[in-house]
């Protein structure tokens, strides 16, 4: 049996992680409001390393449309500079004396239309990594039963409490998909 509850939890593990996925994707989307998450996982040469802009600086929200990025090292300011531009972000970074602003414009409904479609695609990818999950929990468990580690009548228990965590965690990615939608589309 500990490999029963070995295998549930090792399951259960796998779906929590693709559904986080889920929402640091999703959190990555712009909407209609400034956040730091847009901008804090951009990656930056800094002195030939590359690194993620919230290990380089400081990234608040000034306003509804504003984000302000202070760089702990003043060096950074060029650095910084151009892996905005690099970015699929589409925005023009403005230096401020020792800090960097980006304005974010509005919204177009042509491009909330597209954002909608790709939180669309990063929801389905989840949906398929949280399937994948029970395709290889089903296949361990057929193979604990053929190794008669467990009984069929377990085997069958398991496999049906896998597919009550499949139907949850899908469940719980279509309402975070929803809500990220809504949100999007306003």
């Amino acid at each position: 049996m500990a490999e029963v509850e070995k295998l549930k939890k090792e399951t259960d593990v796998k779906m929590h992680a693709a559904l986080e996925s889920i929402k640091k994707h999703f959190s990555n989307i712009r909407t209609s409001r400034a956040h730091p998450s847009l901008v804090e996982d951009i990656k930056v040469d800094y002195y030939g390393t590359m690194m993620i802009l919230k290990q380089l600086a400081n990234i608040s929200a000034a306003d509804a449309r504003m984000l302000v990025i202070q760089p702990w090292d003043k060096g950074a300011i060029a650095a910084i500079e151009k892996g905005i531009l690099a970015s699929d972000l589409g925005v023009t970074p403005v230096i401020d004396g020792n800090a960097i602003r980006i304005s974010l414009p509005p919204l177009t409904q042509d491009r909330r239309n597209e954002l909608a479609k790709v939180l669309g695609k990063i929801a389905e990818e989840g949906r398929v990594s949280v399937r994948n999950t029970r395709h290889e929990s089903n296949d361990k468990t057929t193979s604990l039963e053929k190794d008669k580690l467990i009984s069929e009548d377990d085997k069958f228990h398991l496999k049906d409490e896998v597919q009550k965590m499949t139907d949850k965690y899908i469940k719980l990615i279509d309402e975070e998909l929803k809500k990220k939608q809504q949100e999007v589309t306003q």
